[in-house]
């Protein structure tokens, strides 16, 4: 079963490479998945009228013509994680001269979803996929999303295909974007791909992937110049525990899926410069750190003995920092409050626009990325992306934006605002679930904690690793003993006090967390 990957948790300690950290194995009561979906009023099924549309788009296999390329001979791969069945992009990086070529295959959801239809209205109202630990509730009827429009490697896939030029120093030097017929060859995983990158051997590494190892560090060593803010706190997950029960995972993340998520950021961005340019589009925005919120950032840091030289960036303190050290996690924590107010921005300057035209907005960054941006690489999962790449393969050919679309855009700012709202507390909820039933029996108990914020106070338990409240005195940065007091399976509220007598703030080991070598 596919791991189940809350984005909207804090992970905590990065284990060693290869390394779970999971909850004593033991039969205990499973978490109430099923009510959470309850809930938060998770659909169930998909409208028969839905159902029978995307039957008769996904029997109409569409192929190379006047609008579309074939380019079935681009070597192409999809690196997702083991199990996915919605496979959002395929992959191809390849030297050029001095430079890279990337190309990059986007599943096209405009092949198969005719607008205002059955289930344009149908996606509209649920706005992207929801991923529990025992299903997920798609976006998209799974005949589109886990079959024709796929990019698994079973035969050609209609697809958004980009191709982006860089330079020697990764910088971007051109973007084209068109449909294509694409077609997968071979279905990879990131632990599969960073063991090639790992071996040293070049002819284990696909060949679709060549320039990869090389581009991944240049982009992101682009983008700690350009201040974007990685905290580095890997995900928690909840799997099966092998004794019929649920427990709770952090996992590493390697460098093949920060090589990954570069290249889609990279065609974020490059989807973003040519909305601007044209004066029409959807960013994904999040204003620049707050100068004072940068400041108690500095400040904490001073605290816990972290060096931040003059003049320096958060990103390039953040990046500097070790991944295993009690301080160090307490430090990525607080950086969080730098990420805040993330939305989104429609805007068409046209005259005639719906709204009588909207100016881009006068900050069009996006805070976290140091960089304007836009979502365009995952349309199965999240209705934006889908209006995203039609505007851009509009663009790219120098024609008309077409009313459904222009209409469209200022739509998408409150479906995508209400979607992620409700998507975060199902995924928080899954996982607060998860571990207060891991911890239910367990009340009582005095535990070893990191600090990660006094007020209010905020700690990390490391085996299971959970993320709870603490009540008591408590130092950021420090290891506590701290008595577990409630661990609801019912409502996933998980409570510890803090008790006097901690150990000092700073680089020190405890269970299951080893400084950085």
């Amino acid at each position: 079963m596919t791991p189940f990957r809350g984005r909207a948790t804090l992970a905590a300690v990065r284990p060693q490479a290869g390394q779970a950290l999971t909850g004593t194995v033991r039969r205990r009561p499973r978490p109430d998945f099923a009510a959470v979906r309850a809930e938060f009023r998770l659909p169930v099924e998909f409208p028969p009228a839905v159902l029978a549309e995307a039957a008769r788009a996904a029997a109409v296999r569409p192929g190379a013509g006047p609008d579309r390329v074939d380019a079935t001979h681009l070597p192409l791969v999809t690196i997702d994680p083991p199990g996915a069945k919605d496979l959002d992009q395929a992959l191809g990086v390849q030297h050029l001269g001095d430079g890279f070529r990337v190309h990059y295959a986007i599943a096209d959801l405009g092949a198969v979803v005719e607008p205002h239809g059955a289930i344009d209205a149908e996606v509209r109202r649920r706005g992207q996929t929801a991923y529990l630990p025992d299903g997920s509730v798609p976006l998209h009827p799974p005949v589109l999303s886990e079959g024709v429009s796929s990019l698994l490697p079973d035969g050609p896939r209609a697809a958004v295909l980009w191709r982006i030029d860089l330079d020697a120093r990764g910088e971007l030097t051109a973007v084209h974007v068109e449909r294509a017929m694409v077609r997968s060859q071979a279905r990879l995983d990131y632990a599969g791909v960073q063991a090639d990158v790992d071996s040293g051997d070049p002819q284990r590494l696909h060949p679709a992937l060549a320039g990869l190892p090389e581009l991944g560090p240049l982009r992101r060593e682009l983008a700690v110049r350009r201040g974007a803010i990685e905290l580095e706190l890997p995900e928690q997950e909840v799997h099966p525990d092998g004794n019929g029960g649920w427990t709770v995972r952090v996992r590493r993340r390697c460098d093949v899926e920060i090589w990954n998520a570069e290249i889609s950021l990279l065609t974020g961005m490059a989807a973003a410069r040519m909305m601007l340019d044209a004066g029409i589009g959807l960013l994904r925005t999040l204003p620049a750190p707050d100068p004072d919120a940068v400041a108690a950032l500095r400040d904490i840091a001073g605290d816990l003995g972290v060096d931040w030289p003059e003049g320096a960036a958060p990103a390039a303190v953040l990046a500097a920092l070790p991944l295993d050290t009690p301080y160090a996690l307490a430090l990525r924590r607080t950086a969080t409050l730098l990420l805040r107010g993330a939305g989104y921005a429609a805007f068409d300057a046209a005259p005639g626009a719906p709204g009588g035209g909207v100016a881009p907005p006068g900050d069009p960054g996006h805070g976290g990325l140091g960089a304007p941006y836009a979502h365009v690489t995952a349309p199965l999962r999240r209705l934006v992306d889908r209006f995203g790449a039609e505007l851009c393969l509009t663009l790219s050919a120098g024609a008309d934006v077409p009313g459904w679309l222009r209409a469209a855009l200022p739509t998408l700012p409150d479906i995508m605002a209400t979607s992620d709202a409700l998507i975060g507390k199902v995924e928080r909820a899954c996982v607060d679930r998860t571990e207060a039933t891991l911890l239910a029996d367990r009340v009582g108990e005095h535990l070893e904690v990191v600090v990660l914020r006094p007020d209010p106070g905020e700690v990390y338990l490391v085996d299971p690793p959970v993320l709870a409240r603490c009540s008591g005195p408590l130092r950021v940065g420090e290891l506590a003993r701290a008595r577990l007091v409630e661990a609801d399976p019912t409502t996933g509220r998980v409570a510890f006090s803090a008790e006097p007598g901690v150990a000092e703030p700073g680089p020190e080991t405890a269970s299951g967390i080893s400084p950085a070598s």
